[in-house]
């Protein structure tokens, strides 16, 4: 499956965003998709996750209560909405995908290319 993020942009602290991961390939509802972050000189970040049918999902614990994660299998792609957004929040954020198995944790196979968000205080 290859996969692309969209929707990163510059907000202010205390608004929101929503970011897209749309995938190509037919058997997307049998993938479980996973976003992660960058900020700069930080490891990679596993923020949020939902499972195949988007019944099954993550929220890490620096994001719960604020991002929410969403699926629409008919339109291959699976959100992530961001509300109340912290300068801390900034990094590129990246989608991807492994066969859903009953395990939203990583490691994830494929990669889309990252979305940058920058939250300004």
């Amino acid at each position: 499956v290859q996969l692309q993020a969209s929707g990163g942009g510059l907000v202010q602290a205390g608004g929101s965003l929503s970011l897209s991961c749309r995938a190509s390939g037919r058997t997307f509802s049998r993938y479980a998709v996973g976003w992660f972050r960058q900020a700069p000189g930080k490891e990679r970040e596993f923020v949020a996750a939902i499972g195949g049918s988007g019944g099954d999902t993550y929220t890490g614990d620096s994001v719960k209560g604020r991002f929410t994660v969403s699926k629409d299998n008919n339109k291959n792609t699976v959100y992530l909405q961001m509300n109340s957004l912290k300068p801390e929040d900034t990094a590129v954020y990246y989608c991807a995908a492994k066969w859903y198995s009953w395990n939203l944790s990583p490691p994830y196979d494929s990669w889309g290319q990252g979305t940058l968000v920058t939250v300004s205080s």
